[in-house]
């Protein structure tokens, strides 16, 4: 048994195969493949389709380096997004190459390669490392900026203080607004620890003026709770961070507010009666909300204190994203000169029944952020299929819980969260084996231009779900897995806080994964520290894992490997979620690999390996992760 040479064909929309990657229209690129110089290949072709027609453009033998053969033709991007695959022809066979697969037979041009003119990422996202912070519960560094006991009441709830060491309480016993005090200035003082752990850059829970702790039923979009230390501490933290050369961006709900909000104010709590919507029925606010002639409004998810915004109103959409004293443009400048932001529910805002305003609303958005800061990332949160969003005018991300978090956490032995939630339905699954990994990895990844593929912001934990570390039916080997594909696959990894040290916290209850932060050494864990800063770091350092290619290697019963990949250097994953020993053999002669390369395993972690015709034969003890480096 030999590497086969099919394995060995590659492509991809980085600046190692597209001359530009980021191209305008008109422009010019060349296009390349590669496939080991022993192929039997007799042509190869670059199939397009330009104005609806397929057009043939033959590609050339350009180079020969190592063990590859490089193919290359011209193409002119003449439309907006442009899509292609590539015929390779045998002897004896004409194979089709697109992002999914090699096929035997014309596929679908769903799963092309795709370059959008005119698309630029962030050119700061695939070397970054993000740290998501649910600033109550990080770090408290003002104690007189803490919500107090009976401060004020919401809800008919009153507010509630808690020490640091407390356990947060559920929702039927503290609804919301129970308070540790972490604020803006306890960020600050972490800096520090954040450049250690090689984080370089900070995504937010948000931080406007609410009445609850997670601060999504937000009162006034233009002001810094203050309690989380007002609109100076912001300031001041961003001054800090810049000069860390380490970004921010910032959580925002502009799906709903909360009906305290001084748009709405239906408590009149915070605001007095004659501000806002719901009691004064010719106040301008009134449009900015779905008021039926009973006083009836819509909220969103049928949360009763969460009335949803209606962008049919020309004037909401100023005072959101349009003018330039927008609430988005206003956190854009300076002072505060944030480096994007995350837009929460964002796959259900502006859609109400027949008024679907989404791909109306989110160009608007992108186009308006990007006027005042063109290396802004714009992060949507999506659950579900998102890929409507990532064709380069909306989102450069979602979260993406649909192509790497949901995915990682069934193949570790999870039951997917969209069943677990359901529970009316008593669901059931087995384990995710890992062609089904692979499955749903590709599922999304394929259909996404690279452009955008490369920048997508993967987690597998945040303030929405529990802690996969917390669930006990996940032992450390396995969760070491999770995390390694997490640094490693395309995109940004993001770190919610204090996983990296194995941060309590329980799988009943959202309140189980926003415990405080543990700062006392004593009630950390290293194993979970030392992994998450090699990690990051390496993410950090090697081009590979930034810039380079992405190939599945190996996926059968319970162990996946994948690399990501440069000319010179290769980074082979191998998880398994065998709980027995398993053999291996993983074809990484396909990347260039001889028989005498180097290969270190960066944990240092023993090595039961042979190499034979291009196979690295591995001997896997139960539960196995490791993550080589290979020399080419």
């Amino acid at each position: 048994m030999k590497c086969k040479w099919q394995d060995s064909i590659y492509s991809d929309g980085s600046a190692s195969y597209v001359s530009n990657p980021t191209p305008n229209l008109d422009e010019v690129v060349t296009i390349r493949l590669r496939v080991l110089s022993e192929a039997p290949i007799h042509r190869i072709i670059l199939r397009c389709t330009v104005n609806g027609d397929e057009h043939l453009i033959p590609m050339t033998e350009s180079e020969t380096t190592g063990a590859f053969t490089y193919y290359s033709c011209d193409l002119k991007i003449s439309q907006s997004t442009i899509n292609y695959h590539f015929y390779i022809a045998t002897p004896k066979e004409t194979y089709y190459y697109t992002q999914l697969e090699l096929t035997t037979y014309p596929p679908t041009e769903e799963y092309d390669f795709r370059i959008v003119a005119g698309y630029k990422p962030p050119s700061w996202i695939t070397s970054a490392v993000f740290y998501q912070i649910f600033p109550d519960r990080f770090c408290s560094g003002n104690p007189k900026n803490a919500v107090q006991d009976n401060e004020y009441t919401f809800d008919n709830h009153p507010t509630t203080r808690k020490e640091w060491d407390e356990t947060p309480g559920e929702y039927v016993e503290s609804f919301c607004l129970d308070f540790f005090g972490g604020d803006l200035e306890g960020i600050k003082q972490k800096i520090p620890y954040l450049k250690g752990l090689g984080v370089n850059a900070i995504y937010i829970n948000p931080i406007f003026y609410a009445a609850t702790h997670h601060r999504y039923d937000c009162l006034d979009y233009f002001m810094v709770d203050p309690h989380l230390g007002g609109d100076p501490a912001f300031a001041d933290l961003m001054d800090a961070l810049h000069e860390n050369d380490m970004k921010l961006i910032v959580d925002m709900s502009v799906n709903h507010t909360g009906t305290a909000h001084k748009w709405f104010n239906k408590e009149t709590l915070f605001f007095p009666e004659e501000v806002g919507a719901y009691h004064n029925t010719d106040a301008k606010e009134r449009k900015y909300y779905y008021f039926d002639e009973n006083n009836k409004y819509h909220a969103w998810a049928g949360v009763d204190t969460l009335p949803t915004l209606n962008y049919t109103s020309d004037t909401l959409r100023d005072i959101i994203y349009r003018s330039e004293d927008s609430v988005v443009k206003k956190w854009l400048k300076p002072p505060y000169n944030i480096d994007g932001w995350r837009f929460d529910v964002a796959n259900t805002m502006a859609r109400m029944d027949k008024l679907q305003m989404q791909h109306d609303v989110w160009p608007e958005i992108r186009q308006n952020i990007r006027e005042v800061n063109p290396e802004a990332y714009i992060l949507g949160e999506a659950w579900t299929d998102d890929c409507e969003f990532l064709m380069g005018n909306e989102w450069d991300s979602s979260m993406n819980y649909y192509g790497f978090a949901r995915p990682v956490r069934q193949f570790v032995g999870e039951l997917d969260r969209f069943l677990d939630i359901r529970k009316e339905y008593d669901f059931h699954s087995t384990k995710r084996n890992a062609k089904d990994l692979a499955r749903m990895f590709m599922q999304k990844i394929a259909r996404l231009p690279h452009q955008i593929a490369s920048v997508q912001f993967n987690l597998f934990d945040s303030h929405d779900i529990s802690r996969l570390h917390n669930n006990p039916a996940v032992p450390f080997e396995s969760y070491r897995g999770a995390v390694m594909m997490l640094f490693t696959f395309p995109g940004t990894p993001n770190i919610y806080y204090g996983d990296e040290v194995g941060i309590d916290g329980h799988i009943l209850s959202v309140e189980g994964c926003r415990y405080p932060m543990p700062w006392k050494e004593e009630k950390q864990n290293q194993d979970f520290y030392d992994l998450y800063r090699t990690l990051a770091h390496l993410k950090r350092e090697q081009e590979a894992l930034q810039n380079g290619g992405f190939k599945i290697l190996y996926a059968q019963d319970y162990v996946i490997s994948y690399t990501r990949f440069t000319d010179t250097k290769a980074y082979v994953v191998v998880v398994s979620q065998d709980d027995h020993p398993t053999s291996v053999q993983i074809p990484i002669g396909a990347l260039g690999a001889q028989d005498h390369s180097t290969i270190k395993e960066i944990f240092d972690h023993p090595l039961q390996a042979s190499m034979q015709a291009g196979l690295l034969h591995l001997q896997l003890p139960p539960l196995a992760s490791l993550l080589l480096e290979i020399t080419l």
